[in-house]
C-alpha cells in the first residue's frame, strides 16, 4: 500500500459518518490547544439521548451480557492489552502520568471485574449499556444528565482551585489537571467518574453520553461505542 493510500484511508477513519436521518449525530467536542499540541489524536465525542423509561434491564440487553460473560474469559483478559484499541489507552494513560499496571484502563477494569465475578453482572440498564459498548468496542464512555450540562462539553486543564462539578464540596483538582468539562466547571477527570451534580438520576430526561478519543483509534469505532450504547439503552 503506498504512503498516500494509507494517509487517505486514516483520513477516511477519522471523518465523522453521516448519521440516518432519525438518528441523532455524533459531536466532536472542543479540546484546548495546549492539549492538541501535547497530546495530538485525545478528543471527546459526545451523544445526546432520551432517557430510558426502564432502569432494568430488558432480557435481551442482559442475554448480551451473558454472551460477553462466555466470550471474554481468562486467556481474553491476559491478551487484552496486546490487541491494538486496548494498547492505545495504555499509551495514553503512560502520557497523562497514569501508570495502567496500577490504574487500570477502563477495558481492562471490566475485564478484570468480570474474572472476580465470573461474568459481567447487571447493574441496571444504563451501566449494562455503558459496559456492553466498552467491551465490544475497547471504547470508555460515560454519561451525563443532559440538562445538568451547561453549553458544550470541552477537554480542557484545571485552573487553580478549581473543584469537580464546581461544588464548594467538590473534590479539589490539582491545576494543570486534564479534566472534562461544560463551559461553566470540571464535570469529570480525564479517564475518571463524572461529579455527582451531572450524574444521571431518577429525574433525568435526556442523557448526554460521550467517549473519549486516543490516539491511534478511529473516530469510526469511537462513534461505533456510542451507537452500541445507544442501541442497548434502545432510545434510538
Amino acid at each position: 500500500m503506498t504512503d498516500g493510500r494509507r494517509a487517505r484511508d486514516q483520513t477516511a477513519a477519522d471523518a465523522p459518518t453521516p448519521a440516518p436521518a432519525d438518528r441523532p449525530s455524533p459531536h466532536d467536542c472542543h479540546v484546548a490547544e495546549k492539549l492538541r499540541a501535547e497530546l495530538p489524536g485525545l478528543g471527546v465525542v459526545s451523544l445526546e439521548l432520551p432517557a430510558p423509561h426502564t432502569r432494568r434491564s430488558p432480557q435481551g440487553v442482559r442475554d448480551h451480557l451473558a454472551m460477553l460473560s462466555t466470550r471474554f474469559r481468562g486467556a481474553d483478559a491476559l491478551a487484552l492489552r496486546q490487541r491494538p484499541i486496548p494498547h492505545a489507552y495504555r499509551v495514553c494513560f503512560r502520557h497523562v502520568g497514569l501508570d495502567p499496571d496500577a490504574t487500570h484502563t477502563p477495558i481492562e477494569a471490566a475485564a478484570i471485574e468480570r474474572l472476580v465475578q465470573g461474568g459481567f453482572v447487571s447493574r441496571g440498564l444504563l451501566d449494562d449499556a455503558l459496559t456492553i459498548a466498552l467491551v465490544e468496542t475497547g471504547v470508555p464512555l460515560w454519561a451525563l444528565d443532559a440538562d445538568a450540562v451547561h453549553g458544550e462539553l470541552r477537554l480542557r486543564l484545571a485552573g487553580t482551585g478549581e473543584r469537580l462539578g464546581g461544588d464548594a464540596e467538590g473534590l479539589p483538582l490539582p491545576a494543570g489537571q486534564i479534566v472534562v468539562a461544560d463551559s461553566r466547571v470540571p464535570l469529570a477527570p480525564l479517564f475518571g467518574e463524572p461529579a455527582t451534580q451531572a450524574g444521571v438520576t431518577r429525574r433525568t430526561t435526556r442523557l448526554l453520553l460521550y467517549a473519549l478519543r486516543v490516539d491511534g483509534v478511529p473516530r469510526v469505532h469511537v462513534e461505533e461505542a456510542l451507537w452500541q450504547c445507544a442501541d442497548a439503552l434502545g432510545t434510538v
